[in-house]
Parts: structure tokens; C-alpha cells; sequence
């Protein structure tokens, strides 16, 4: 029998342990019938050779810029069907300055807002804060977010533009704080869905490293992700 093909394309800012954060998905993945290729460079979507036979695209490439005919091949690859995933940053905080990119994930990394400026350290957990992430209720019966209650997490917590065209299963609110220049309460979408062609998208916000990648509930909504958006 096939097996189904997954792509993981890997890199960008190390602070996000794109090859330790991808490599604790991969053998779920094969567990799951899909043969595995890994790319350090988004320029693989460029190649419809290897393009038209990918089922499943998980993304972790934090930042960086992504060339017009890669992008072209990507959104053709998810058009036609090929699932496109991801976590954080790797897919969220991706081609910053690539509108064809932003509108295919829906919802683009804002900002972190973290501890006050006098608790801060110049450490990554500076903008490590106490937050809860909320499984809306329409979700409760979703495939990728079933009997998966609230959780709290402490990690960077996104502040994300999205647009309505996202299927938001979960969401986190900042909260307002003195210091803070918002003057109410932020809910930005935390998991969503996004139907492209006769592909699908799935973006989970949290997952800054891999100990919150480890988390049991966000393990466990990254693994139905990936398999939900599979070809």
C-alpha cells in the first residue's frame, strides 16, 4: 500500500526549535501512514514534481521570506488539495511581508505582550505569562478539539490579527493590565481551521518550544490537526 506523504519544512529563528519541535510530531505521523520528507527551505514549494504528490505540509519556519513562485506553489499544492499545518510562529510569525501568505493562513502574529518591564530579565520567559486558551462551544464536538476542555497555559501568549474566514475552535484574551496601552480585554484565536481549494489549514497558536508543544492538551490538538488537514 502508498503510503500518504507529509512535508515538513523546517527553519527560520532557532527560538522556536523548528528540528526538535517538528521532530517529536514525525513519528505520530509515520504511525499514521505518512512517509516523511524534511526541507530546511521553503524553496521545495516551488518543485510541482514533489509538490503534486504531498498529501500533508507541516510548516515551522519562523520569520524569513518565502520567493513569488514558492508561494505560488504552496497556495496550487493546498488548492489541490495538500493539507498545509502548523504551530506558533512557524506558521503564524512566517513571510511577515507576504500578503498572498497571510491570507492563506488567515491570522498573522501581532505581537506577545509579557511581564511588566520591571520583571523582565532579557530571558525568552519575559514573555512568559499565565493565560487561559478557551474551547469555544461550537468546538466541542470538532474532531481536532472533542472532550478537550479550557486549559491554562504559561508560555507567550499571541496576540493575532486573524479574518472571518477562519473556523476558530479556541481562543485566549489578554488581559488588560496598568501598564498596558489597551484599554479593554484582547480575544484572539488560539486554533482554527480554514478551508482553501479543496485543501485545509490548520494553525494552533500556542507552542513557542517544544515543552509547550509537550503539553498533553496542545500534543494532542497538533496530532488530530495534522491528520484532520491531511490530504
Amino acid at each position: 500500500m502508498t503510503s500518504k506523504q507529509a512535508l515538513i519544512v523546517r527553519g527560520g529563528w532557532d527560538g522556536h526549535q523548528p528540528v526538535e519541535a517538528t521532530d517529536l510530531f514525525i513519528p505520530f505521523l509515520e504511525k499514521n501512514g505518512y512517509s516523511v520528507r524534511i526541507e530546511d527551505s521553503p524553496r521545495i514549494y516551488a518543485d510541482a514534481s514533489v509538490m503534486g504528490g504531498v498529501d500533508l505540509v507541516v510548516q515551522c519556519f519562523s520569520m524569513g521570506s518565502i520567493e513569488p513562485d514558492a508561494l505560488s506553489g504552496l497556495r496550487s499544492a493546498v488548492e489541490a488539495g495538500t493539507g498545509f499545518a502548523g504551530w506558533h510562529g512557524g506558521i503564524t510569525d512566517a513571510f511577515r511581508d507576504n500578503p498572498d501568505y497571510l491570507q492563506l493562513v488567515g491570522g498573522q502574529f501581532a505581537c506577545h505582550p509579557g511581564k511588566p518591564e520591571a520583571e523582565r530579565t532579557g530571558e525568552q520567559s519575559d514573555n512568559y505569562v499565565p493565560h487561559r486558551v478557551n474551547i469555544l462551544p461550537a468546538a466541542a464536538d470538532h474532531p481536532i478539539t472533542r472532550g478537550i476542555e479550557d486549559f491554562d497555559l504559561v508560555t507567550e501568549q499571541y496576540w493575532v490579527l486573524a479574518d472571518g474566514y477562519c473556523d476558530v475552535l479556541a481562543t485566549t484574551t489578554q488581559a488588560v493590565r496598568d501598564s498596558d496601552p489597551w484599554h479593554r480585554p484582547v480575544t484572539s484565536p488560539a486554533v482554527w481551521t480554514r478551508s482553501w481549494g479543496a485543501g485545509k489549514v490548520f494553525v494552533c497558536t500556542p507552542g513557542h518550544r517544544v515543552e509547550v508543544l509537550e503539553d498533553p492538551n496542545v500534543r494532542t490538538i497538533v496530532e488530530r490537526g495534522l491528520l484532520w488537514a491531511g490530504r
